[in-house]
C-alpha cells in the first residue's frame, strides 16, 4: 500500500482526493508544493550544524510550550535528539532562536527563509482542506506553527528497534521533510491496525494530521499513529512543522456548518495549552486524550 499524493498544480482538481486522504489514511505526500529543492537541501545542511553544536548551546534551546526547546534522548526515546522552535511566523522569534544558537549570518537567512515558506504552504494545505470540506480558507488565518528538527542515533544494536514511539501529533498538521537518504517513518493503517513504511520520496513533504484536526472536522478528519523504525546503523534527520491551531485562549471548536442532527457535536471546545497538558499528565502519546475532550467524556 502506497499513501496518497496530492499535486498542489492541480488543484481544484484535488480537491477530493485531498479530502479522502484526510479522511481515510490522516496523511499524504504533496509534490510540486512551491518549496525550491535548493532551499530544502540548504535547510537539511543547516540542521546538520546545529547539532554539532556544543551541548551548553544546544540547552540555550529552552520551551516556550511545552515540547518546543531542546530535547536529549531519554529513556522513551534513547535515541532521538530535537531541537524546537515555538511561533515560526514571527520573524522575531526566528531571529531569537537564531542568536541563541549563534548561527551564521548565512544559516539565519536559510531557517528565516525556510521558515517563512514553510507556514504559508500550511497555512495553504489548511485553507485547502477548509475548503473542500465548503468552509472557506479563512479558519486558520493567525494561527501558530511549531518546528521540531529531529535526528537519530541508530546504532547496531538498534537496528530493528523503534527510534521515536507510537503517537500521534497533538496539532491540526505537520509538514514533515523527510531525510531522503534513510527511511524508517511508518504510519498506522486504520483499517487494519497494520503500520505501512513510508520510503522517502526526494522533492515531497509529508503532511499528517493530528488529534486537532479530528477535533476541529468533528471526527471527519483522522489522526495518524506513526512511529520511526531503525532500519539500518546511521544517522537520520528530518524537519517537523506543525500548524498547532489557534493561538492562546482561543478554543478548538468544531464549526457550526460541520454539526447538525446526523453528525451531533463530537468534542468539547478546548485551547491546545489544555489539550497539551491534558496528554502529558494522563500520558496518552497516540490520540487517546481525544476521549477525555469528547462531548460524553468524565475526565478523571
Amino acid at each position: 500500500m502506497m499513501i496518497p499524493v496530492i499535486d498542489m498544480k492541480k488543484f481544484p482538481g484535488q480537491y477530493t482526493e485531498m479530502l479522502r486522504a484526510s479522511q481515510e489514511w490522516g496523511c499524504f505526500r504533496v509534490v510540486n508544493h512551491g518549496i525550491p529543492n535548493t532551499l530544502l537541501q540548504e535547510m537539511k545542511s543547516v540542521v546538520k550544524s546545529l547539532f554539532d553544536l556544543p551541548l551548553e548551546i544546544k540547552r540555550r534551546n529552552k520551551d516556550a510550550i511545552p515540547g518546543s526547546g531542546y530535547q536529549q534522548p531519554n529513556e522513551a526515546n534513547p535515541l532521538y535528539e530535537a531541537l524546537g522552535l515555538y511561533d515560526i511566523a514571527s520573524s522575531d522569534v526566528v531571529q531569537e532562536f537564531c542568536s541563541l544558537l549563534c548561527v551564521s549570518t548565512h544559516q539565519r537567512d536559510v531557517i528565516g527563509r525556510y521558515a517563512r515558506a514553510i507556514h504559508g504552504l500550511g497555512m495553504e494545505i489548511a485553507g485547502k482542506i477548509g475548503e473542500s470540506m465548503g468552509l472557506g480558507d479563512a479558519f486558520c488565518k493567525g494561527w501558530a506553527s511549531q518546528f521540531r528538527i529531529n535526528k537519530y542515533h541508530f546504532t547496531p544494536q538498534s537496528v530493528g528497534t523503534t527510534g521515536v514511539q507510537i503517537h500521534t501529533d497533538s496539532g491540526f498538521l505537520t509538514i514533515l521533510q523527510e531525510d531522503e537518504n534513510v527511511g524508517g517513518l511508518e504510519v498506522m493503517d486504520h483499517d487494519s491496525s497494520s503500520f505501512v513504511a513510508v520510503d522517502p520520496l526526494p522533492s515531497s513533504l509529508l503532511i499528517n494530521f493530528g488529534d486537532i484536526a479530528t477535533a476541529w472536522s468533528n471526527g471527519k478528519i483522522c489522526n495518524v499513529k506513526h512511529r520511526v523504525q531503525c532500519k539500518e546503523e546511521t544517522i537520520r534527520f528530518s524537519i517537523a512543522t506543525f500548524l498547532l491551531g489557534p493561538k492562546d485562549d482561543q478554543q478548538v471548536e468544531a464549526p457550526s456548518e460541520l454539526i447538525d442532527a446526523q453528525h451531533p457535536r463530537l468534542f468539547l471546545p478546548f485551547t491546545i495549552k489544555d489539550y497539551r497538558k491534558l496528554r502529558e499528565s494522563k500520558e496518552m502519546h497516540a490520540g487517546e486524550a481525544l476521549s477525555l475532550v469528547r462531548a460524553n467524556a468524565t475526565v478523571t
